[in-house]
């Protein structure tokens, strides 16, 4: 696991009240529920807590957790 991936975890059980036991690399935030309005808020928290741009297409309901993360971590890689 990630540092990104244990930050957006984190943000999932304590801002969204997400179950951590739910919570997996490969699960889908459509799988958990999390419909588009979600994705928006939870982008937008991202973001700050990153300081990255989110593309509404790299954060949809059928997004891997781990694959969002991937695109945080690209996106720090090419802002250093």
């Amino acid at each position: 696991m990630t540092d990104v991936y244990r930050q957006m975890v984190e943000i999932l059980t304590t801002r969204f009240e997400t179950e951590p036991d739910e919570i997996g690399p490969d699960v889908t935030f459509e799988e958990l529920d999390l419909d588009s309005l979600f994705m928006v808020e939870l982008a937008l928290v991202l973001q700050k807590e990153f300081h990255i741009r989110i593309a509404d297409e790299d954060a949809t309901p059928r997004t891997t957790i781990g694959a969002l993360a991937g695109v945080i971590e690209a996106s720090l890689a090419r802002a250093a």
